[in-house]
């Protein structure tokens, strides 16, 4: 009787894992089953310039199961119910798959339901998100329509997928907003919930002196218990309120509903995993991959890539009977675009800070980190080739999963350093 891989999410993580093992799977021994709510994968980073009128529907999204190898049995319905107890998962409307061994891959999605006030008469009219292709297209028609006020970009809480996009949409639309003409009109307010601009304490303070450059103002510490629509307030538990004119929100990231119904989840709705192995801490035959789980990282498409790499080498040791020897690190790398066509790049992993230096070689680079260029912005933009032909098929690239510390030295924290 043939053994069952099933993978529970057709995204960045879910179509690699399946590109990459159904190579490597005998396919006398092994059947591969992928399921997914719907067959339109879109490439997420592209949600970022819709608002800024950038890219268009075609170029961000592709069907899923033209992404995935001949062998792959690929299932669209929403999924109900892992029952770890009997190795089946239930899919809505009664249909059961078996496994050997589980792999969820069902990502992170954005819940404005969880905010009071976000959703309601001002949702999409006056409160924004751009984390969806509909958010995204809707903030597009607002901003041609926006030319005086308070633009005001908040963060709910964290963790939340592509940790940098918030900073992104700032940096492009105060340089949108200086290209139009209007930067003197509209006062510019980023709200975190972090006491910087970013998590990790050096680039959070190269990162906050940029924002200060641009005069846009920062509201740090700021965790927000509600939305007032109609004064138009955001308004946090220690009672401080921020008012807006035009609110672009990242509402708070939650894992897949079904992982909270299978008894599997955190308070978010994160699979509890090893860090470095991304085994579920409560079952040996199941594993959850880029944004699915708790890893203490970014929930981002290089951290899908890195984390894959070494969950790939590991699962075949596994069936096997052998021992997991790959370890993951956390490695995770950013461009982070700044506007008027410049571009930052970060690398970093669980216990190492971003750094200045070059990537991936020492020197030779071609891309500095931590450091404004024309190059890292290019760099960018080549990844949408690089994610539909490359990434997502499986294919190598040459990059090491583990941070290297190649070309890397010490970052200052004072930008005029770096």
């Amino acid at each position: 009787m043939k053994r069952q891989l099933l993978v529970l999410g057709a995204g960045t993580a879910g179509t690699m894992i399946v590109n990459k093992l159904r190579r490597r799977l005998d396919r006398e021994e092994w059947d591969i089953t992928v399921v997914d709510r719907d067959d339109s994968h879109p490439y997420q980073p592209g949600y970022l310039f819709l608002p800024f009128g950038r890219y268009s529907s075609d170029q961000i999204h592709r069907s899923r199961h033209t992404l995935l190898p001949d062998g792959v049995d690929f299932v669209v319905g929403e999924v109900d119910k892992v029952d770890p107890a009997t190795s089946t998962v239930t899919l809505q409307g009664g249909r059961s798959l078996s496994y050997t061994y589980l792999v969820i891959a069902s990502g992170t999605s954005p819940r404005p339901d969880q905010t009071p006030g976000m959703l309601g008469p001002e949702w999409r009219r006056s409160i924004f998100d751009f984390y969806t292709f509909e958010g995204a297209q809707a903030l597009a028609t607002a901003l041609t329509e926006f030319d005086h006020g308070r633009l005001v970009v908040h963060i709910t809480d964290m963790p939340i997928k592509c940790p940098v996009a918030p900073l992104e949409f700032t940096f492009l639309a105060e340089a949108w907003l200086r290209e139009k003409g209007l930067r003197d009109r509209v006062e510019l307010v980023y709200v975190t919930p972090l006491p910087g601009a970013f998590t990790k304490p050096v680039a959070s303070e190269h990162l906050g002196s940029m924002l200060e450059e641009r005069k846009i103002h920062v509201e740090s510490d700021f965790l927000v218990e509600h939305i007032d629509p109609e004064a138009k307030t955001l308004v946090s538990y220690d009672e401080r309120e921020v008012p807006f004119d035009l609110l672009v929100t990242v509402p708070l990231n939650m894992g897949a509903d079904f992982v909270e119904r299978s008894g599997l989840g955190d308070e978010l709705n994160y699979v509890p995993v090893d860090k470095h192995t991304l085994q579920s801490k409560a079952f040996s035959n199941i594993f959850a991959v880029g944004d699915a789980s708790d890893i203490p990282t970014s929930k981002a498409g290089s951290v899908a890539h890195f984390s894959v790499e070494i969950f790939v080498d590991n699962f075949l040791e596994l069936i096997e009977g052998k021992p997991m020897t790959g370890s993951f690190d956390g490695h995770a790398n950013c461009f982070i675009e700044s506007g008027d066509g410049k571009g930052l790049l970060i690398d970093f992993n669980y216990d190492t800070e971003p750094l200045t230096g070059t990537y991936p070689l020492p020197i030779a680079g071609p891309m500095a980190l931590l450091k404004e260029t024309r190059r890292n912005h290019l760099g960018k933009l080549a990844f949408r080739w690089i994610y539909w032909n490359v990434l997502l098929p499986g294919r190598p690239l040459p990059l090491p999963a583990h941070m290297s510390m190649a070309g890397k030295s010490p970052a200052s924290t004072d930008p005029k350093e770096m």
